[in-house]
């Protein structure tokens, strides 16, 4: 298999030159230069697989040349045996027509740790025996970084620098970044958005002589193995719901566009999706994009749902070039535009492509009123996360598919808005340790260029 990049100048790579490299060398994202696509036949055989057995399966085409089933069923084993529920991804029934897909059973409560475990045991693999040392930068608004970190902590020939806004995410998502003080770990707190620290990565990749100089590699989903990873869970959920023989929709949390479109890659390998609904909260660029064309930039409002506070939605590009006719020049002028002026229409075929997904706008009433529903109705407490999955799933009017809500993280991630909405407090699992108790540490730096890069060449092995 080889990868393109969404912008067309850069140069195809194989999927170990993909992994590594991150963003692509012209500014654009790397996808697979075909879909691979599993037969109805392939789809039903995963019914009654494990975990691992069904993330082989669907990985293995986008892996071929560079890894092959053995290895990687070596790699999904230590990945996913550091998970605390033997499903990995267990199923839970809400009601006869809505579920969850659980995502927070690895060590950091968030669906995270499905993609970056396994990315960091690949990083590893890929450097031993080289010379090599990657210097790895992201930005985070709350759960990558802690996924992240607890994936790369340790590991040899790798640094990992972590930008995230600063206070704009949970006390629980901090701790479990700024307490693990590994030597190769560094945490920075800009003074700032999201948007800010994710532009700033975006920067350093851009700018050749550093990424050269520190060669540089991305645990953002930027990066083309954390999709791939995500791909499985649409694949051994929908089995477990009569896939192939029926369609199933899922209701996907969103901020940077990631997650959705990893279920709009497993539509394209061929399972029967009936809707990705594209669930926002009022920070609602994506909403407004497949609902009225309008991709524009609006002023940034923080949430209970700091994971999802973007404007800027990278994979969103991936999309857009997919629905464009896989035309990197024009993808290329359309982001290039839009770049200038965080303004943008989408174009009458990526519009009329875009009909797998429906989207969603829910406010602070609607997140916490799912969030109280699924603890008066069901028995269960959720996030403020998965509840506007949850919200945008309930009144998307689907019929004739069960419907699963991605249960991006774990509550206790976000007892303050948890318990404001339902009068439960919920308790960080036991795994998770003392966090509260663990000194942190963090460095607090301006969003600027020079202040960043300045620190990241000042620590990292050039």
């Amino acid at each position: 298999m080889q990868y393109r990049s969404t912008r067309g100048t850069a140069p195809a790579l194989d999927f170990q030159g993909v992994t590594l490299a991150g963003l692509a060398s012209d500014g654009g994202l790397y996808v697979p230069d075909h879909w691979p696509t599993l037969s109805r036949e392939q789809i039903a055989a995963l019914a009654g697989l494990d975990y691992v057995e069904t993330a082989v399966r669907v990985m293995a085409p986008f892996t071929a040349g560079v890894l092959d089933e053995a290895a990687l069923r070596d790699l999904c084993r230590a990945a996913y045996g550091r998970f605390a529920h033997t499903a990995v991804t267990p199923l839970v029934q809400l009601d006869a027509q809505h579920w969850l897909l659980e995502l927070f059973h690895g060590p950091t409560l968030a669906f995270k740790d499905v993609a970056l475990q396994l990315l960091g045991l690949m990083f590893e693999r890929f450097l031993k025996g080289s010379d090599t040392h990657l210097t790895v930068i992201g930005a985070t608004s709350g759960d990558t970084g802690s996924a992240a970190i607890d994936a790369l902590a340790g590991r040899e020939g790798i640094d990992i620098f972590m930008l995230h806004p600063l206070g704009r995410v949970s006390d629980v998502q901090r701790r479990q970044m700024t307490t693990v003080l590994a030597p190769n770990v560094r945490n920075i707190a800009v003074e700032g958005s999201f948007d800010d620290a994710q532009a700033l990565v975006k920067a350093m990749f851009n700018d050749a002589d550093f990424a050269a100089r520190f060669n540089l590699g991305a645990v953002n989903s930027i990066n083309w193995a954390r999709l791939m990873a995500q791909v499985v869970y649409y694949f051994y959920a929908a089995v477990r719901l009569g896939a192939p023989e029926r369609a199933v929709a899922f209701s996907v949390p969103t901020g940077n566009f990631g997650d959705v479109f990893a279920g709009y890659v497993a539509a394209k390998m061929g399972l029967p999706v009936a809707k990705l609904i594209v669930a926002t909260n009022v920070n609602d660029i994506l909403h407004r994009a497949l609902s009225s064309g309008d991709y524009s930039v609006g002023s940034l409002t923080p949430t209970a749902a700091p994971s999802m506070d973007i404007q800027v939605s990278s994979n969103f590009e991936r999309l857009l070039f997919d629905l464009g006719g896989a035309d990197g020049a024009a993808t290329a002028a359309q982001m290039r535009a839009f770049e200038a002026s965080k303004a943008m229409q989408l174009t009458p075929d990526q519009r009329a492509g875009a009909k797998l997904f429906h989207s969603d706008r829910i406010d602070a009433d609607e997140m916490a009123m799912a969030m109280r529903w699924a603890h008066e109705a069901t028995g269960h407490v959720i996030d403020p996360h998965t509840a506007i999955g949850l919200a945008a799933a309930r009144r998307a009017g689907i019929e004739g598919a069960p419907v699963v809500t991605l249960a991006t993280a774990h509550p206790a991630k976000f007892r303050d808005a948890v318990e404001r909405a339902t009068g439960v407090r919920p308790a960080l699992p036991a795994r998770v340790g003392e966090l509260f108790e663990r000194e942190e540490r963090y460095d607090t730096l301006p969003a600027t260029f020079e202040a960043v890069t300045g620190y990241v060449a000042a620590r990292a092995k050039a």
